[in-house]
């Protein structure tokens, strides 16, 4: 258990993964980032645990990367920039590689990196009213690191149409698009999500594994070339006045310059 995730794993060996910072909407900063990484590893050798569900504390399943954080990212140098970065992208691989199989369970609102978690999963449900968009763009910044999953999600054609729009949408829209296989009334958020564990309970874990293993062999590569490529996109971003301005244009309460 960390500062910013909590983890519970019950008698069947389900684990409950929360991200815990509700007061800020379960934004991701370096200590999250650092834990979930942590976890995923932990997790995922852990012979006792058969299925790890994601989910978020209170209203929000993840707002994406902190501010705060981001930046501090703009104020650091260039190394320093390049290793949180590359950290975010490690996360994300170690959840997307996980050797068990990883359910999302999206209580609430996902934008940016909360989307890229969702990505992640294996299969993810959300509730009826949540709103979710990768909202990048309206900060002079891009979905980089979590690009790759996204595309690998949704596919080219799909992504396409949120990708760099920065356009919120609901969770109808995004069954349609692969991210989440359905919506349901949050009365049925917990019924919905057993639905998709209870099977794995009944498999054999090391098929399960080599399954999950054989997928990712099959689907498209995320390899390390393509990895560093979107750490230098995403560190590009941090260092171009657009983002300087978008991030700066938030804390200040007004509108960005382009959008006057």
């Amino acid at each position: 258990m960390g500062e910013t995730i909590t983890i519970d794993v019950d008698g069947r060996g389900v684990a409950t993964l929360t991200l815990n910072r509700p007061e800020k909407h379960n934004a991701m900063n370096s200590a999250m980032i650092a834990e979930l990484t942590e976890a995923a590893g932990r997790l995922g050798r852990d012979p006792a645990v058969r299925v790890v569900v994601l989910t978020g504390a209170g209203r929000s399943f993840s707002a994406g990367g902190d501010l705060g954080w981001m930046r501090a990212q703009m104020e650091a140098d260039a190394a320093a920039r390049a290793r949180e970065v590359r950290s975010l992208a490690e996360m994300l691989g170690a959840l997307d590689r996980m050797a068990k199989p990883l359910i999302g369970r999206v209580q609430g609102q996902a934008f940016g990196g909360g989307v890229g978690l969702i990505s992640v999963c294996d299969v993810a449900v959300g509730v009826e009213g949540a709103k979710l968009g990768l909202t990048e763009v309206r900060l002079g910044l891009i979905p980089a690191t979590i690009g790759p999953y996204i595309v690998a999600r949704m596919g080219a054609a799909r992504a396409r149409r949120v990708f760099f729009s920065g356009r919120v949408f609901d969770v109808g829209e995004a069954v349609d698009l692969g991210l989440l296989a359905r919506a349901v009334p949050e009365a049925a958020l917990d019924a919905a999500v057993e639905a998709e564990v209870a099977p794995y309970l009944s498999a054999a874990p090391g098929a399960v594994a080599a399954g999950k293993r054989l997928v990712a062999d099959l689907g498209p590569r995320i390899d390390e070339a393509q990895v560093a490529m979107t750490i230098e996109a995403l560190v590009g971003r941090w260092e171009d006045a657009e983002s300087a301005e978008g991030i700066a244009a938030f804390f200040e309460k007004r509108k960005a310059r382009w959008m006057e």
